[in-house]
C-alpha cells in the first residue's frame, strides 16, 4: 500500500521546521547540534492508504485524498520537486550558451 504523499509531506515539513528551531536554539546557547539530512527526516513516517477495489482508487483516512496509483505518484513528484533557484537559472543559461549553433 502506498503512503499518502500529502500527509507525509506535511509531517516532514513540520519535523524539518522543528529541527531548524532546535538548531537555532543550540546555536544561541553555543551547544553542538547535528541536524539530520533531508532524506533522513521523516523516513519512518507511514500513512498507509486503503484501496477501494471497485474503483481501484486509494483513500487516505487522515486527509481524505482519493486518487489512483498514477495520481499518487504525480502528487508525490510535484511535492518533492525543488524550486528553481537563481543558480539553476544561471546554469541553464550557461548550458544553452555553450551549445553549438546547430543544437539551438
Amino acid at each position: 500500500m502506498p503512503n499518502c504523499p500529502e500527509c507525509t509531506f506535511r509531517e516532514r515539513k513540520k519535523l524539518k521546521m522543528q529541527f531548524e528551531a532546535e538548531a537555532e536554539k543550540a546555536r544561541e546557547e553555543d551547544a553542538e547540534y547535528v541536524m539530520p539530512h533531508d532524506r533522513d527526516i521523516g523516513s519512518d513516517l507511514e500513512y498507509p492508504m486503503k484501496l477501494d477495489p471497485s474503483t481501484k482508487h486509494f483513500i487516505c483516512k487522515r486527509c481524505g485524498l482519493y486518487a489512483t496509483r498514477e495520481q499518487i505518484f504525480d502528487i508525490r513528484d510535484k511535492l518533492n520537486q525543488r524550486e528553481s533557484t537563481k543558480e539553476d537559472k544561471q546554469y541553464d543559461y550557461l548550458e544553452w550558451w555553450q551549445k553549438s549553433k546547430k543544437d539551438k
